[in-house]
């Protein structure tokens, strides 16, 4: 069995009821694998929430595997934003971080948004397939 690391816009369309995300999810959980998130997902859903989203919201992040990022991931995160930015690639500070979580930890990220992770390493699970 395999545990997601959730992408935000993963945990947003859920939480939203965008995309069939909650049947996707619930058939994953289903089929005996676990969901994650870490810090990048908890910043960026609660930069954007709305007040009367918050119960519903944070009952759904906590039951979520936390991933810790360390100072270990912290620093792969930085040697990934400096390697892309090298190539030519601009990545967001999360967005990294959250690839480097998936990395240290062996978890398959679930994206759509491939431009933003394009390390070769990195195991996706295929979301834009299942629209």
């Amino acid at each position: 069995m395999a545990t997601y690391l959730l992408d935000t816009t993963v945990i947003i369309d859920f939480l939203n009821g965008k995309r069939r995300r909650r049947e996707l999810l619930r058939s994953l959980v289903g089929q005996g694998h676990m969901l994650a998130c870490c810090a990048v997902n908890v910043t960026e859903v609660y930069a954007g929430l709305r007040p009367p989203e918050a119960q519903k919201t944070e009952a759904f992040l906590r039951q979520l595997d936390y991933r810790e990022v360390t100072w270990e991931i912290a620093r792969q995160a930085g040697l990934l934003k400096n390697e892309w930015g090298k190539k030519g690639h601009t990545l967001s500070l999360g967005d990294v971080t959250l690839a480097a979580t998936a990395l240290a930890y062996g978890l398959v990220l679930m994206t759509d948004n491939t431009k933003h992770f394009p390390m070769t390493e990195l195991r996706r699970h295929p979301t834009q397939e299942i629209q």
